[in-house]
């Protein structure tokens, strides 16, 4: 069995094309059924602000499955340590030996993370997005923008996050790098005009209303996916014209759907990967609102390890 380091991984795994294509292939064997994935097991561990998450799925065909521990433990930072982390486990669909063990720190987590939600925009937003808001200042907030300019000409950046130094270090950050960036005290002005808008926080209450959501913009939130966090309001939902989710069973338990407590929304929910196999869109016109809750899937890790794991091969 192969060992690879984070540094291996980052330098052979980048936020590229090829990476999204990975992943968009997963969620199209997804959408198709092509798919055998378990639920998530999850465990909280409260006393210590911690939490740990397994994911697995098998893409029907794959010569490959991967097995991801996901550990996050939110007081790190005080001991200089990162909140997130993490590693895979690459094994053999045909046999169940152990291919490949991959020490990614959680970077292949991030990097998965931000082109789903690049691909819910490719789906969902209207092809001349330009104007970006961030919902958040952390390590997903820039992954997420990085992961749009993939596919959007974007030009304006407005950020919002619970420490107003934080949104500033980012726009400042992003000033430097070309775009027009700003950050706001308040989530309304920062979402005002926006056509995209990203939300990428661990809040346990909701910080996104119908009344931050003007005519045509959509929006990706991806920070809930426990059955503690929330992002979105019930208004917001509600005021949507259409609302997707990676996978709704997980989306009824962790995401945003789980504030209907098991009921029917009054509304038809979608799924990413229909969305992809389909290749049909949901949008029809410029005014549209559309909403989009990721909460991570299985398909994706083994989608991006395989893709790891075959980059890695051909540098060695």
């Amino acid at each position: 069995m192969q060992i690879y380091n984070r540094q291996q991984i980052s330098a052979a795994v980048r936020l590229d094309a090829d990476a999204l294509a990975a992943v968009e292939a997963g969620f199209r064997a997804l959408g198709m059924g092509n798919v055998v994935q378990p639920p998530i097991l999850s465990m909280a561990l409260p006393e210590v602000n911690g939490e740990v998450d397994v994911k697995t799925a098998w893409i029907r065909g794959s010569d490959s499955f991967a097995i991801k521990i996901s550990p996050g433990f939110f007081d790190n930072p005080r001991r200089g340590l990162p909140s997130l982390n993490g590693l895979m486990v690459v094994l053999s669909a045909e046999t169940g030996i152990p291919r490949a063990l991959l020490l990614d720190e959680g970077y292949l987590t991030a990097i998965r993370t931000a082109l789903a939600g690049a691909l819910a925009a490719r789906y969902l937003a209207r092809r001349e997005s330009r104007r970006v808001t961030l919902i958040g200042a952390g390590e997903q907030a820039r992954l997420q923008l990085a992961a749009l300019r993939l596919l959007f000409p974007v030009e304006r950046v407005s950020v919002w996050a619970r420490r107003p130094e934080a949104a500033q270090r980012l726009a400042r950050e992003l000033e430097e790098d070309g775009l027009q960036a700003a950050g706001y005290p308040q989530i309304g002005a920062a979402c005002a005009g926006a056509d995209i808008i990203v939300t990428t926080t661990p809040s346990r209450e909701p910080l996104l209303f119908a009344e931050h959501l003007t005519p045509g913009v959509h929006v990706t939130a991806m920070g809930s996916d426990s059955p503690e966090k929330r992002e979105v309001d019930i208004s917001a939902l509600l005021h949507a014209d259409h609302v997707v989710c990676d996978l709704r069973s997980q989306s009824e338990r962790n995401g945003e759907l789980k504030v209907f407590q098991g009921r029917q929304p009054p509304f038809t929910v979608h799924e990413l990967g229909a969305l992809v196999a389909g290749g049909t869109p949901l949008r029809l016109t410029t005014q549209e609102i559309t909403l989009c809750c990721l909460t991570g899937t299985g398909v994706q890790d083994s989608a991006i390890a395989a893709f790891a794991l075959a980059q890695l091969e051909q540098s060695q």
